[in-house]
């Protein structure tokens, strides 16, 4: 068990609560700063210091670093809609980039040591081969993916000349919810395939569509790298006890299972669990979708202490339906 305390900010979001749970069921103290724009503080555990501010407010997080002692922190906050980013790409550079930056600048005046950053697979754009690996090049494709590849190289350059290290995990399709029931995704108006299904499933939508079936892929559909949010929430505990442990390191690590699903595959699935069927259109492709994205996690594997609880496509489609459930029986 752990006595250090945890600064995670975004943490009343979708995977930020996850991981508060996951670091409060490991013994850490955490304190949760958050700006509620798209987050609901009913997901995080009740024992969470709770604090509404914006993570870029560098004078609102020295206070919280001083008057908690925090030791480490863990920043998710920010804006996560790449077709938004697009069409707001100004948005995109403010709420991931900047604000990162003031982050970043006040955990350097305040001594924090370790830093985790919430990045994504979207750095890697179309990638020339998959899985990818770390080392792969950049190539990002849209505003979403830049703001993120733009926050890593402040991270490195950063670290290179301060007692800063830091732990960049780079998520590949995050699903399901947390098989406890205390916490799953929240967000409004969602764009992530299994959860637009599941909303589908319970009644609160009346139909949805396939972008594309014409992809050079076994079935056609595009194909995804999805990832328990619970396992995912378990990677970040265990970058921060690598850090704790290693002083002088830094780390880039691709956060996925290493296998892919496709579309098609996700939708019989569920359709499976239901035991009916959808009412599933098909469209046309959406423009900048790979055909498959998916993560040489090796790297994760060899340096933590992770074993993934929930590898497996019926747990992860089945833990996010339940939780669908959940909301409907709340309302």
């Amino acid at each position: 068990m752990s006595t250090e305390t945890v600064l995670v900010t975004g943490g009343a979001g979708y995977i930020g609560s996850h991981t508060t749970l996951a670091l409060s069921d490991s013994g850490y103290t955490v304190v949760v700063l958050d700006d509620l724009s798209t987050g609901n503080p009913d997901v995080m555990p009740s024992d969470c210091a709770f604090i509404r501010g914006n993570a870029g407010d560098q004078t609102l997080v020295s206070k919280i670093v001083k008057e908690h002692k925090i030791d480490a922190v863990i920043h998710f906050a920010g804006s996560i809609i790449v077709e938004e980013s697009v069409s707001n790409p100004l948005k995109y550079y403010s709420n991931n980039t900047m604000v990162s930056r003031n982050l970043i600048e006040t955990c350097v005046n305040e001594n924090i040591k370790h830093f985790i950053f919430s990045s994504t697979a979207a750095v890697y754009g179309n990638p020339a081969k998959v899985p990818v690996v770390e080392s792969d090049q950049l190539a990002p494709i849209n505003p979403y993916g830049h703001s993120k590849a733009m926050t890593e190289q402040v991270l490195k350059d950063v670290s290179l000349c301060t007692s800063l290290n830091y732990i960049a995990l780079r998520y590949f399709n995050v699903s399901g919810a947390d098989p406890q029931g205390r916490s799953g995704q929240i967000i409004k108006q969602a764009t992530h395939l299994i959860k637009v299904a599941c909303e589908l499933a319970v009644g609160k939508r009346e139909g949805m569509t396939i972008f594309g079936n014409d992809y050079d892929t076994a079935d056609g559909t595009c194909v995804r790298d999805y990832i328990h949010v619970s396992d995912l929430a378990d990677v970040h505990v265990s970058a921060l006890q690598y850090l704790q442990s290693n002083n002088n390191e830094s780390r880039v690590l691709n956060c996925g299972y290493g296998k892919g699903y496709s579309v098609k595959e996700v939708l019989d699935t569920l359709q499976k669990i239901i035991g009916e069927s959808l009412n599933i259109s098909q469209g046309e492709r959406r423009a900048g979708d790979p055909a498959q994205l998916i993560a040489d996690n090796s790297l994760l594997r060899s340096l933590m202490e992770w074993t993934p609880k929930y590898n497996n496509l019926e747990n992860i489609v089945r833990d996010a339906l339940e939780w669908e459930k959940r909301l409907l029986n709340q309302k």
